[in-house]
This record gives C-alpha cells, sequence and structure tokens, in this order.
C-alpha cells in the first residue's frame, strides 16, 4: 500500500498538472495509405495490390476500438482503370477500405475539377481539404476538416494539397480552383477546432518540407500525416517534439503510428510509427476487395494484356527516362527530346512486356510535340553537355505537359512546339514493337 505522504505528495504533482492523471490518457491509432494511384493489382515483384492492401488494414484494426484509418490523397490516376474509367473505380473499390478521412491529391485533378464532385459522390468516407478555393473562396472540398470521437479522445483532421498546384497540373483541368498557402491554412483551421478537439492531425499532399514546417509553425498541431513524395519516410520526422509520417507510394505499405493522448493537455504522451509491407506472397487477398478489382480490370484487360516485345533486364526509371527520349528523337525525327521525370511512374520489368506495362509508365494522356528550336535556346536539360551549333535550329520533341510547363520542367521560357504527334504511351508501344526486344 503506498504511504500516506506519497499519496498526498502524487495528489499534489496531479494538481499542478506535473504528473497526467491516468485517467486522462488514452490510445490512439492512426493507420494510414497515401499515392495509391489506381494500382489495384501488385507490381511485378508482388508488392501492393489492393486486395492485400486491405487485408493488412482490417489486421491491423481487428479488434480495435481506437483506430483511425486516413488516406493523404492521390487516389486516382497510374494504371489503364484509372485513365479509361477516369478514376471512378478507385474509389468504388476505395470503399471497402473503411476510410476515416481521406484528403485531395494533385492528381484528383487529372480527368479534370469536375470529376472532383463526382468521386465525393461515390465515396462513403469524408473528404477534407481546406486550401483548394475559388476566387471568392470557396472551397471545393465537402468540407475543410473533420473531428471525429475515437476511443474518447475529439481528433480533428484537417486536410491540405500542396500550394504549387498549378505547376503539377495541366491547364483547364484546374479550372477556377487554386491551392492556398498550406501553412497560413493550418494555422487559421488549427486554431477554430483547438477547442473542440483533443488532438489535431493534419493530413496532406505535402512537399518534403512542408510536413515539419507546419510542426513548427502550428503548434496546435500533434501529427502530420503526409504523401506526394513516392519513397515516404525511412523513419518518422520529428519536429518540436511532434511525429510526421508518410509511407511509400502505390500501396506497397501501409502505415500505422501508435500513440498515446493526454486529454488533459491535448498532447501526445509517446508514439510509435512502422511500416507495414504489402507483400502479396505472404498476405492473403481481401476476397470482396479481390472480386471488385478483377470486375474493374476485366474491362480493359483485352486492351492492354497483349505482348509487345520482350525486355532482356529490369529498366528502373531514372534509365527509362532516357530510353523514352530515345524513343521520341527516334518515331518524331527530332534532333533531341526531353522527358519530364515526374512523368515516369514505373519501371519496364524484365521478361515479356505487355502494353499494361507502359500504361503503368505513363498512365497520362499526354501527346508528343515538337518544335525548332535555335541551338542558342537549346536548355541544358536537353543538350546535356552535347556540342551544339548556336545559329543553327534543331528540332527538339517533348510532351504536351512540358511544352506549358517549359519553365519549371526545363529552365526555359518561350519556346514553341506546333507540331503535335500520338500520345507519347502509344509512340512508346509502337517504338517497343518494331524493337521486340529491349536490351
Amino acid at each position: 500500500m503506498m504511504p500516506r505522504f506519497r499519496r498526498v505528495l502524487l495528489s499534489l504533482f496531479l494538481l499542478a498538472g506535473l504528473i497526467p492523471a491516468q485517467d486522462s490518457i488514452r490510445s490512439l491509432t492512426i493507420l494510414h495509405t497515401s499515392d495509391l494511384h489506381a494500382r489495384l493489382l501488385p507490381d511485378s515483384t508482388g508488392t501492393g495490390g489492393w486486395a492485400y492492401l486491405a487485408t493488412a488494414i482490417r489486421q491491423e484494426r481487428a479488434g480495435s476500438n481506437s483506430c483511425l484509418l486516413l488516406n493523404a490523397g492521390d487516389l486516382v490516376q497510374g494504371t489503364p482503370v484509372s485513365t479509361v474509367f477516369r478514376g471512378v473505380a478507385e474509389h468504388e473499390i476505395a470503399n471497402r477500405f473503411g476510410i476515416d478521412a481521406s484528403t485531395l491529391g494533385n492528381h484528383e485533378f487529372d480527368f479534370g475539377w469536375e470529376m472532383i464532385p463526382k468521386y465525393a459522390r461515390i465515396a462513403r468516407f469524408p473528404v477534407v481539404s481546406a486550401n483548394v478555393v475559388d476566387g471568392q473562396g470557396r472551397l471545393l472540398a465537402p468540407q475543410p476538416y473533420l473531428i471525429k470521437r475515437v476511443n474518447g479522445i475529439r481528433v480533428a483532421v484537417i486536410g491540405v494539397l500542396i500550394e504549387n498546384l498549378a505547376d503539377l497540373s495541366t491547364p483547364g483541368r484546374l479550372g477556377p480552383w487554386r491551392a492556398l498557402p498550406v501553412i497560413e491554412t493550418v494555422r487559421k483551421y488549427a486554431a477554430q477546432v483547438r477547442d473542440r478537439s483533443d488532438l489535431v492531425v493534419v493530413l496532406g499532399q505535402l512537399n518534403p518540407k512542408e510536413g515539419c514546417e507546419i510542426l513548427r509553425q502550428a503548434p496546435e498541431v500533434a501529427i502530420v500525416v503526409s504523401g506526394h513524395p513516392h519513397q515516404g519516410l525511412e523513419a518518422e520526422e520529428v519536429c518540436n517534439g511532434r511525429p510526421h509520417v508518410a509511407v511509400r507510394a502505390y500501396g506497397r505499405e501501409l502505415g500505422r503510428l501508435d500513440t498515446r493522448v493526454d486529454l488533459q493537455a491535448k498532447k501526445l504522451v509517446s508514439w510509435t510509427w512502422k511500416r507495414i509491407p504489402i507483400d502479396s506472397k505472404t498476405i492473403p487477398p481481401a476476397k470482396d476487395v479481390a472480386a471488385l478489382v478483377s470486375k474493374w480490370e476485366a474491362k480493359v484487360s483485352k486492351m492492354v494484356d497483349v505482348p509487345i516485345g520482350e525486355c532482356k533486364r529490369d529498366i528502373l526509371q531514372p534509365e527509362l527516362r532516357r530510353l523514352i527520349e530515345q524513343a521520341m528523337v527516334e518515331e518524331m525525327g527530332a534532333d533531341f527530346a526531353f522527358m519530364n521525370p515526374g512523368g515516369v511512374r514505373d519501371r519496364l520489368p524484365k521478361g515479356r512486356l505487355l502494353a499494361r506495362h507502359v500504361w503503368n509508365v505513363m498512365p497520362f494522356d499526354n501527346k508528343v510535340v515538337v518544335g525548332k528550336v535555335r541551338g542558342s535556346q537549346l536548355p541544358a536539360a536537353v543538350t546535356a553537355g552535347r556540342s551544339i551549333d548556336p545559329q543553327r535550329d534543331y528540332k527538339l520533341a517533348v510532351n504536351d505537359f512540358t511544352a506549358v510547363n517549359q519553365k519549371k520542367q526545363m529552365g526555359t521560357t518561350g519556346l514553341e512546339f506546333p507540331e503535335t504527334g500520338p500520345l507519347l504511351r502509344d509512340l512508346l508501344i509502337d517504338w517497343i514493337k518494331k524493337r521486340k526486344v529491349i536490351e
């Protein structure tokens, strides 16, 4: 039995707030995904796949009354199913995950902003985004945040989207919408929800440095869950004593953040974070999700599951980018070509190549465009150290996204590309068919 003087001392400490009362400490688990990009099936290594991800989610939250599942955006765009059906399939299937809150990513705009209200109608989960507005300041998302009670904890989840949205989108697809500054928006809404919540979480598609910057500049925020850089984080970033977490893209990982929350102080007492690999060789598929995946994949299989050639080895993204540029030069009769690094979304696997593999590499409906450029105007990103006659005109091939965003992509302005070719995806498929074998 505790001596009386120790009980009195403990009571004094509790009253002083130096030691949290044990009944004010609650557990909260946050499971999280990001940048799923419609990768419904496992990749060539057996990693990922939405039916397997669904099983992992269900296993991790089994028997728990203190769990949230958050998705940090970019649910769509990345596979034939998404391109053909404009993001509808992903939202129907994602309803089976049990998402508690999702936010917008820049790729939710890829099929035009008009699709986003349709996604919100299909989704049986809340979509929150606080900083995407029109000229009158009206929100595109149904709500900027939500407050959900979990294990007695009032958790506020504020959604935000990377503020250089315009640099990441094809003109016309954003319509009247723009992204407000992230930090300023977070501080505004965090202050609004602080009195009505016990824990504030920011859920966002963010630039690499923005997660920590939010935690530094918005003291009300306890946790940042982010996406956008596809590599995720190897370990949580700890900024001002609070965590920022992010997992790898394409459903290759599920994040799990286990926390203890002090309701009185409205702060984290402790946390641990882990990344759970999604391995289709060891995790059984969720049958209901697998059935939906099969239904949607059957709609495009005849189009994309056709042989186009052979690859002698795995070709990863940096080298594949150069290969795509070679294909553009040869197919368009150009002198130079430039492929924006962010447009190469996958690798080419060793073995038989299907059209599907190329669709996964470049799911975007970008066309090849060609222009004549004086040697003195060719950007260094294009010439790569080659000897150039500054007075000669050269033919330069790029995709139409790069042509419109040439300052961001190539570091130049004022270049014109009047000649329009085929979809870059189709050009690469035809080039592989002609070569038959990629060494």
